[in-house]
């Protein structure tokens, strides 16, 4: 039985498999990014399966090309999908495997896809170097076994096959950097994923580490985090793509300031003022995002909390910036994208050191909207806690976040009370356990502390439990699966996570 890889280009062609996979246990189906690679240059994401499905030379810059994401499988358009033929069988995507597993080279951003045909493996790797990305994928098995790729053409033009024609065992694409001769191109990627390893490796030594009591998954989840920020954050200007894929590889003032705030936590100094200037530079009340340029994107308006965010990141690096005009964050959306209004989010990012309006306290907790108990208690209390942080709230904002992590879930918490869905978030789940970390530092009440340290640990043990295999974090997760249902990774998450765990176990 001879074993054919092609990587290949699915364009509605007889062959292409209409059905969705049926999903083996733990993985995620194959509709999403799950995995990205890069250092802040060229920025590829994966799914589950080992398909490209987004690829930019620059976390928020041009699209070389992406899926139309439906939410069933891969579609049409997909840049390129691995493909395997057994015998006579018709070609068959990984997802047909016996057993599939991605994994993270350790310590680094390169990523490895094995999937299993009985004792026959397909074994992919992916890299990004630089402006240049690079996948190999291998059949390792009896003579016979060839792969071939079909390049779409819009891609093409920036990428190179280690074969034009015919059937290989071992095929190689690169895209991006310097023309390259076909008969180099297997040396090259090589090349690439050994660089991009060894580079990841030195830079994931320049961060401050947890202290030496941090529980082993604390750890991983730490480099793993500042690793994922590093593939999202444009080595050269500093513009943060929230996440790799389309509608998502925007820089959102908000989550690009945390991520700011997590790399000064974490040492980085140099990462962390690239990201606060770039942030410095936009008009803010252009848009809600920007592209990577600072170009702001239209469909969306000017939100309550950029302002506050952005000078929070500013003052974390020691830059001075111009306190806002009270009154400023009224009758704008916020952090939810919703309806306008006076929102608490943008009150507590807006008003710091100001008098606090009272119209969002209540017996319970600090509700979303001003004047309105009914509107439900917010997870945005926890930023008056860090990172505009408000003593006068703290009391407000620990009830708050007690009740919202008693009301969670085995993987997070909502934003909200009034949020309409029951998928839990990652953002929220992650800043509230970085605000009731923080708050067990400052309790006079010992008991207290415990609490609100186990609370904090609690939050981050569900988001962990949230991982996908490769240990990324989603936007948000099914509540009852825990399967990824929207963005991964998202850098406002891991953002949080490294914030969260610096407060718990600091060096």
């Amino acid at each position: 039985m001879i074993l054919i890889l092609a990587l290949s280009l699915v364009s509605g062609a007889a062959n292409t498999d209409p059905n969705p996979p049926d999903v083996p246990a733990g993985m995620t189906p194959p509709l999403l990014g799950t995995a990205v690679v890069g250092d802040g240059g060229a920025t590829a994401a994966l799914d589950a399966f080992g398909s490209v499905v987004n690829l930019r030379f620059g976390p928020g810059g041009p699209l070389a090309g992406s899926a139309r994401q439906l939410p069933a499988w891969v579609p049409e358009g997909t840049l390129f999908i691995p493909k395997v033929k057994i015998g006579r069988d018709p070609p068959q995507r990984l997802w047909r495997a016996d057993a599939i597993q991605q994994r993270y080279l350790r310590d680094t951003n390169v990523l490895r896809t094995v999937a299993r045909f009985g004792r026959r493996q397909v074994v992919e790797i992916a890299a990004a170097r630089g402006d240049v990305f690079g996948l190999t994928i291998t059949a390792p098995s009896p003579n016979g076994s060839r792969a071939f790729l079909e390049v779409p053409p819009d891609v093409g033009r920036r990428c190179v096959g280690s074969q034009e024609r015919g059937w290989v065992r071992t095929f190689s694409l690169l895209c991006g950097g310097r023309p390259v001769p076909a008969e180099r191109v297997d040396g090259e990627v090589r090349r690439i994923w050994h660089a991009a390893a060894a580079a990841d490796r030195r830079w994931l030594r320049t961060p401050r580490s947890l202290s030496p009591g941090a529980p082993q998954w604390a750890d991983r989840l730490y480099r793993r985090s500042l690793l994922a920020l590093h593939t999202l954050t444009d080595s050269r200007t500093g513009a943060v793509a929230a996440g790799a894929r389309e509608g998502w590889a925007y820089v959102w003032p908000r989550d690009a300031s945390a991520v700011a705030l997590a790399l000064d936590s974490a040492g980085l100094d140099a990462d962390s003022r690239r990201v606060a200037h770039f942030l410095l530079d936009l008009d803010l009340r252009a848009a809600a995002r920007f592209g990577g340029r600072g170009q702001p994107v239209p469909g969306r308006d000017y939100q309550g909390d950029a302002a506050g965010w952005t000078a929070a990141a500013a003052t974390a690096v020691g830059i001075r910036v111009p306190p806002m005009p009270s009154g400023s964050w009224r009758g704008l959306p916020d952090y939810q994208e919703k309806t306008p209004g006076d929102l608490l989010g943008n009150a507590i990012s807006a008003e710091l050191g100001a008098r606090f309006p009272a119209g969002f306290l209540t017996q319970q907790g600090l509700v979303r909207v001003s004047g309105e108990p009914g509107s439900g208690l917010d997870s945005a209390a926890a930023w008056a806690v860090r990172p505009f942080t408000q003593p006068a709230l703290f009391k407000a904002a620990r009830m708050t976040m007690l009740r919202l992590t008693r009301a969670g879930g085995r993987f997070g918490i909502l934003p909200g009370e009034d949020w309409p869905e029951q998928d839990p978030w990652s953002a929220p789940t992650a800043w509230t356990a970085w605000s009731l970390a923080a708050l067990s530092r400052t309790e006079d009440d010992d008991r207290g502390a415990l609490v609100d340290r186990r609370a904090a640990l609690r939050l981050l043990d569900a988001l962990r439990r949230s991982t996908t295999p490769t240990g990324l974090i989603p936007e948000r997760v099914d509540a009852v699966t825990g399967i990824p249902r929207s963005t991964t990774p998202l850098a406002w998450s891991h953002a949080f996570a490294i914030l969260a765990l610096r407060e718990l176990w600091p060096n």
